[in-house]
């Protein structure tokens, strides 16, 4: 069984989706399908630096070089307009799929409402092979409203007609399903979470930690590590924090994002008077990631809108209590399973999480212990994957009818 994956890009800076489905695919493959990924050389504002309309062994995870998936990247039209950019434009793309995708069982498209996915379920749809569609909350409530006209126009013109005519949509979690039933799509559906591959323990993170950030052992560290982006919260978290300066903590800031937006946090920090307790790193991956995941004391990200949130999940494996918001596709868990907080996004609600935290550490490791025996029995790559290929199977059985146009 063939199965083709389609994203835009599987570059770092595009957040924890791309790289799941480099997992998903090694995953995939572990369970014998012959699973692939069709992208572009896109990476943020730059390019990949690889080969282009060749199949490449690509690395999972760059500290093993060994494991790798087959990908292959096409070139992503460059214009000096950054929202052409943005859409992932590409030519050479479109003219493999059509030569090739008919020699595909099924295909997995991730992401909408940008032009790798939308042409790849236009396509699919023409040469008559079954789709799946992860939209990756872009059909949530908070998404949506980011610029509303032209999604709605984009919804209406184009997406609605590929989303309706999907084998199924393939969501991470509940809330993201209710959410998208407003469209009233009337496609089948699935839930199915994002998987993670258990860290390796790092002997002595936490000392570790406070070395690299030069802190006494015994002032707690909040995480803060993600995308450095609007919807995160970041400036809720950091007002609350601004209230609780009596305290000893350290803030960690660990992602990327666009030069303005990074220093208007930067701004915000000095604003609350936090300079002293903040630290930025950068975006980190690798060691320097799990020391931070396995050495933090508390993992927090108040978000607008996380359709499942892949770092929760990684804070988790790494026995780190949480603090999010409902908004989070991970909150009922973490709230069914006592495994941290989940508040509303005001800086009073974080606020008071905040201080739980920091008044009783014991119950907040206790937490991140139960999280860590959560993520074992739930959300493992080979459980997803097992369970992904079984829907593959059933969707590559479906008799879908060529269409004369697209």
């Amino acid at each position: 069984m063939k199965i083709l994956h389609v994203i835009p890009s599987v570059s770092p800076v595009r957040g924890g989706p791309s790289q799941a489905v480099l997992e998903m695919v090694w995953a995939l493959r572990q369970q014998g399908v012959d699973a692939a990924i069709a992208t572009t050389n896109d990476d943020g504002d730059q390019l990949l630096s690889v080969p282009l309309n060749q199949w490449v062994d690509y690395p999972v995870d760059p500290n093993e070089p060994t494991k790798t998936v087959p990908v292959r990247f096409f070139a992503r039209c460059e214009l000096p307009v950054t929202a052409v950019r943005e859409f992932a434009l590409s030519f050479s793309f479109t003219m493999w799929l059509w030569k090739n995708l008919a020699n595909y069982d099924v295909m997995h498209a991730h992401a909408i409402f940008s032009y790798v996915p939308t042409a790849a379920m236009a396509i699919a749809r023409t040469v008559g092979v079954p789709y799946i569609v992860r939209p990756l909350g872009q059909l949530c409530h908070w998404s949506l409203q980011q610029g509303a006209k032209k999604k709605q126009n984009y919804l209406r013109l184009i997406e609605r007609t590929n989303l309706q005519q999907a084998a199924a949509i393939h969501f991470t979690a509940l809330q993201e399903r209710q959410e998208a039933a407003a469209l009233e799509l009337g496609t089948d559906s699935f839930i199915l979470p994002h998987g993670l591959n258990l860290p390796e323990a790092m002997p002595n993170a936490s000392a570790q930690l406070k070395q690299w950030l030069n802190l006494p052992e015994d002032v707690p560290v909040i995480l803060f590590l993600s995308r450095i982006h609007p919807k995160k919260g970041l400036e809720v978290l950091i007002e609350a924090l601004s209230k609780l300066r009596s305290q000893p903590f350290r803030l960690v800031i660990a992602g990327s994002g666009t030069a303005v937006y990074e220093q208007q946090i930067q701004h915000c920090v000095s604003q609350a008077n936090l300079d002293d307790r903040t630290h930025f790193v950068g975006f980190v991956k690798g060691e320097a990631k799990q020391m931070l995941l396995q050495g933090a004391d508390l993992f927090a990200l108040p978000s607008h809108s996380e359709n499942f949130g892949i770092a929760v999940l990684e804070a988790m494996a790494a026995g780190l209590p949480t603090l999010i918001t409902p908004a989070v596709g991970l909150s009922p868990i973490v709230q069914q399973q006592n495994l941290g907080w989940v508040v509303p996004q005001t800086q009073a609600a974080v606020e008071g999480a905040l201080q739980a935290f920091l008044q009783e550490p014991q119950a907040a490791r206790s937490m991140g212990e139960r999280a860590v025996s959560i993520v074992q029995q739930q959300f493992t790559w080979t459980q997803v994957a097992q369970q992904l290929a079984q829907h593959y199977h059933a969707m590559a059985q479906l008799s879908v009818p060529a269409t004369a146009t697209a």
